[in-house]
């Protein structure tokens, strides 16, 4: 692994990861060959449209992909000098919900329904933490009260089908902070929340990078939340990180036209015009990936290579990169 630990702020580096599902008639490529590399306290965008691959990455990295449908087929996870792919189920859960938390989407989902809401909160601190009795509970107050739950000597005793979608969403937030982990995971975690909570709930993530040190990968359509909260960020379209670099080079000097265009889509204030951007078109069928790059159908500066090759990884200096046709010298 001395090849791996260079860097020693490196937190999480991914190489090469293709998470596929497997169906009767087709392989549909959900993440094909995903990598990129987290420092310890950074916080990293995740962007792109619906089906995109931005939430069967995120999975891939905790191995809780669908199964038996999706399998991770390739590639390489690296936290800390280990490879999260080569652990045993039973080591992955010492990772899980420890040194690696995520919040999910959809908090109905994330939520057992038979469970009070208390119960939850608190499974992660007897696990992990091993904490008991009333330094557990401590703890568990301190994680509700820090996202606004009102109420809490009511609330713990409630089940998620008594609170609202928001309140649901805050209650997920709780479980994924109260053991302060080293990466955090937020996928689309300010869906459900009204904007006056979701500004308190970005306050919180942002102290506990600052006191912690923690690493958060952002996965969100927000591009202005990418803007607020990340470090970098990762364009991803079918499948792929087809650009990443820090925000302020991605949102002064975008290389991909996908990236051009996601920008180009976000309304400006004080900015007249007569019609919203729009990028043509449909995301590719995962099953059936055009040939070459995988953007060409959409993309309004596509040449014949475009079409023919996928364009190789093209170095923008430090971390950046972009896989692009027109950033090769001489396209």
């Amino acid at each position: 692994m001395e090849n791996h630990d260079v860097e020693q702020d490196i937190l999480l580096r991914v190489e090469g990861l293709k998470t596929y599902f497997f169906q009767r008639n087709a392989v549909l490529k959900a993440v094909d060959g995903v990598s990129f590399t987290i420092r310890e306290g950074e916080a990293v965008g995740l962007v792109g449209e619906s089906g995109s691959g931005k939430t069967m990455t995120c999975l891939s990295l905790m191995r809780l992909v669908p199964r038996p449908g999706a399998q991770i087929v390739e590639g390489e996870v690296w936290f800390r000098g280990e490879n999260l792919l080569e652990l045993s189920e039973h080591q992955m859960r010492e990772y899980r919900g420890h040194r690696m938390a995520i919040i999910m989407q959809d908090p109905q989902t994330s939520l057992n329904p038979v469970y009070t809401v208390g119960e939850q909160v608190a499974e992660p601190v007897r696990l992990h933490l091993k904490e008991r009795g009333q330094q557990a509970m401590d703890r568990v107050l301190g994680s509700l009260r820090a996202v606004r739950i009102p109420r809490l000597e009511l609330r713990l005793g409630q089940y998620p089908h008594q609170f609202s979608g928001g309140m649901r969403q805050r209650v997920v937030a709780a479980m994924g902070l109260t053991t302060e982990p080293e990466l955090l995971i937020a996928d689309e975690p300010t869906t459900s929340l009204d904007v006056t909570i979701q500004a308190q709930f970005l306050g919180l993530i942002r102290d506990l990078q600052r006191e912690s040190g923690t690493s958060v990968i952002w996965v969100t359509h927000d591009l202005g939340i990418v803007a607020q909260m990340c470090d970098r960020v990762n364009v991803m379209y079918a499948g792929r990180i087809v650009e990443s670099a820090g925000v302020r080079q991605i949102y002064k000097e975008p290389q991909h036209p996908y990236t051009r265009a996601l920008l180009a889509s976000v309304p400006v204030m004080g900015t007249k015009r007569d019609r919203l951007y729009q990028i043509e078109g449909q995301p590719p069928d995962l099953r059936n990936i055009p040939q070459g790059c995988p953007f060409w159908p959409r993309c309004p500066e596509a040449m014949d290579k475009c079409k023919e090759e996928y364009p190789p990884r093209t170095s923008l200096g430090d971390q950046d990169f972009v896989h692009c046709w027109l950033a090769e010298p001489g396209g």
